[in-house]
């Protein structure tokens, strides 16, 4: 998969490409990102990039024609790679944009990468995001100083989902929202601590109990923590008569 991020300020991204489990990902290029600096496509002598709003207001918009000039430079390097993989989208992030959740990580993470821009200042001239952005992706309902962090948040969460990233293949299939849900508590040693101990469960060996255990656990702090998803999920088909029975069973115990 290969990502391209369109940026002013490249060296946000050079250790975060050198750390962690994703690290190999990044070094093999079975991620292969590559940082596309705006102020090289700019022509003037201060390599302008931005300019006042028109019709007045505070800060400064993002110009149209270097973002023009770098996205050409994007698409012909890449057209090679589109030829064979489908043309990669033009994502902008933006307070705008759709929330960024784990199903459209797992969509963006089977495709053919993307073309990241990161936006900075008041935001992007409006000509060029309605000639050329394909989809606008938000991390919630904040704002931050631009889309460098919002860039690396949607490329780890796709490439640790890569074949053979993570050290066990199942790990990423038991995080929070793969299955619709929050993910269960997790445990290791000591044994105890202090007076609280590991669930007996956990030690028992009976794999089946733990799983039992660790659905049950699942769908009781999704309920307390984010009803909304149980909702989402009973709609998707992925609750099953056991899930529905634990449920109407902790419903009705104030206890739990």
């Amino acid at each position: 998969m290969r990502i391209d991020v369109l940026t002013l300020f490249p060296e946000l991204f050079q250790p975060f490409l050198q750390v962690g489990v994703t690290r190999r990902a990044f070094e093999s290029r079975q991620v292969d990102v590559r940082l596309w600096p705006l102020r090289e496509h700019a022509t003037d002598n201060y390599r302008r990039v931005d300019d006042r709003p028109y019709g007045g207001g505070p800060g400064m918009v993002m110009l149209v024609e270097p973002l023009e000039r770098a996205l050409a430079a994007i698409r012909a390097d890449r057209a090679d790679t589109d030829a064979v993989a489908g043309r990669a989208p033009l994502i902008y992030f933006s307070p705008a944009g759709a929330p960024l959740t784990q199903s459209r990580v797992q969509a963006f993470a089977s495709g053919p990468g993307a073309i990241l821009l990161c936006g900075r200042y008041e935001g992007v001239d409006q000509r060029f995001l309605d000639r050329h952005v394909d989809e606008e992706v938000s991390l919630g309902d904040f704002v931050l100083s631009g889309g460098e962090l919002p860039a690396l948040a949607l490329i780890d969460a796709a490439t640790r989902l890569q074949p053979g990233v993570l050290n066990d293949a199942a790990s990423h299939q038991q995080d929070s929202f793969s299955d619709g849900l929050l993910d269960c508590p997790h445990y290791s040693r000591p044994e105890r601590l202090g007076d609280a101990a590991v669930p007996p469960v956990l030690l028992s060996g009976n794999h089946a109990e733990i799983a039992r255990w660790r659905r049950q656990r699942q769908l009781e702090a999704t309920v307390r923590r984010r009803p909304d998803l149980i909702e989402a999920a009973r709609r998707a088909g992925r609750l099953d008569v056991a899930d529905e029975r634990w449920l109407r069973q902790i419903g009705s115990d104030p206890g739990l």
